[in-house]
């Protein structure tokens, strides 16, 4: 399964226009597309278009889009070279704009690769907990994605006492979605997981951009989303994720920033 298959994305007739269906199983918990799920549909539709695979895309979330809404997205290219091209997405409810992405594509064999990050020091998949879930929907890519808790505090936990930033989860996606740029997309929106964290406190972010960088892909059954929250100020919190393989590879990294709320619904029990 791929991630156009995971995602919903259809083509058209017109080359350069795709669209989504948003049903609950892209959408958070509280029932609006998921950034991360957006900005992976809108990864699928420019690689797709162009015939090259992403290098880095970043997306600027201008609006909400609910069940059963069709989102469309127009793919332009605005400058095709020999091994690059610069092209952009723009996805939209009717006249209503949800986001807009802007991406390199391309493939280089320049002859020089090598990795510097490290591999964080977390427990692996089989030792870590169940993340604890946050709603009682019973629709929603948080049942599509088994998570489990690699450096944090479970829900119930958080007792407002601050942390040092540095959060991580373990993510698996549904058997057979392979890893792509567009899979990763959807696991680098994780900065709001990481500000609960930091701050100790039950609350939520929305996402008003999302970057990804990627970097060398590889199959891996778990993704290590290792979360650093850089700052929170004037209401908007900051970090980045860096995606990890099983065996030590950075698959991806991503930066966002987030509008930072109270969450209403208190944590569920297990």
């Amino acid at each position: 399964m791929d991630a156009s298959e995971f995602l919903g994305l259809r083509a058209t007739h017109n080359p350069v226009r795709w669209y989504l269906d948003v049903v609950p199983g892209i959408c958070t918990d509280d029932q609006f597309l998921f950034g991360g799920c957006g900005l992976g549909a809108a990864i699928e539709a420019l690689e797709r278009t162009t015939g090259r695979p992403a290098v880095w895309a970043v997306a600027q979330y201008l609006s909400f889009a609910h069940p059963p809404e069709i989102v469309d997205i127009d793919v332009t290219v605005a400058r095709s070279g020999h091994q690059t091209t610069q092209a952009r997405a723009v996805a939209h409810v009717g006249d209503r704009e949800i986001l807009t992405v802007n991406a390199a594509l391309g493939e280089r064999d320049g002859g020089y690769d090598g990795q510097w990050a490290r591999f964080p020091d977390v427990p692996m998949p089989d030792d870590c907990p169940p993340r604890q879930r946050i709603s009682r929907v019973d629709d929603s890519l948080a049942q599509r994605l088994e998570m489990r808790l690699a450096r944090g505090r479970d829900l119930a936990a958080l007792d407002a006492v601050r942390d040092d930033g540095h959060s991580a989860l373990w993510a698996r996606y549904p058997v057979g979605l392979e890893v792509s740029a567009a899979s990763l997309a959807i696991l680098g929106d994780y900065v709001p997981f990481g500000v609960a964290q930091a701050l100790g406190q039950f609350v939520t972010g929305s996402s008003l951009d999302n970057t990804l960088r990627v970097c060398t892909l590889v199959p891996t059954e778990w993704v290590l989303i290792d979360v650093r929250v850089h700052a929170i100020a004037r209401g908007f919190g900051h970090g980045r994720v860096e995606l990890w393989a099983e065996d030590g590879t950075l698959l991806a990294t991503a930066s966002q920033s987030c509008v930072v709320r109270p969450r209403t619904q208190p944590p569920l029990s297990r």
